[in-house]
């Protein structure tokens, strides 16, 4: 397994556990179990981490589609490169780091907002890397 596909397993991985800490959290609320059946619980009766936990989660998904939809084109395409692999393992960090540091709500402004932008300038890179290989 490739450096790319490894870090992009990792990704994956964490973004199909992301929802944990937000179920955990809307299941901590006794709530009446009909409206919540019906339709999900109103985020602003939860407490705050549990919103910025469905955020973590939502703001993972954003960017692992285009992520992931560029490390499987390298892999395709068999471009391998040593930028893309640190970009690779970059993102999944700083990944780990936003979701840490949203749900414990530990990074304010302007951090978060750094650590999801890094993130951006990892997949820009990758998707320039894959361009400009061809």
């Amino acid at each position: 397994m490739t450096t790319e596909l490894f870090y992009l397993t990792l990704t994956a991985l964490l973004a199909a556990s992301l929802w944990i800490p937000y179920i955990v959290g809307t299941n901590m609320v006794v709530s009446d179990p009909g409206p919540d059946f019906i339709r999900p619980p109103d985020l602003r009766e939860r407490p705050e981490w549990v919103h910025r936990a469905h955020r973590a989660h939502l703001n993972l998904l954003e960017q692992f589609v285009p992520f992931a939809a560029l490390i499987l084109i390298a892999h395709t395409l068999n471009i391998q490169s040593a930028i893309i692999a640190w970009c690779a393992a970059i993102f999944f960090w700083l990944r780990v780091a936003h979701a840490v540091g949203m749900i414990s709500g530990l990074t304010q402004f302007p951090v978060r907002p750094i650590i999801f932008s890094a993130g951006y300038i990892a997949i820009l890179v990758i998707g320039f890397v894959v361009m400009t290989s061809g």
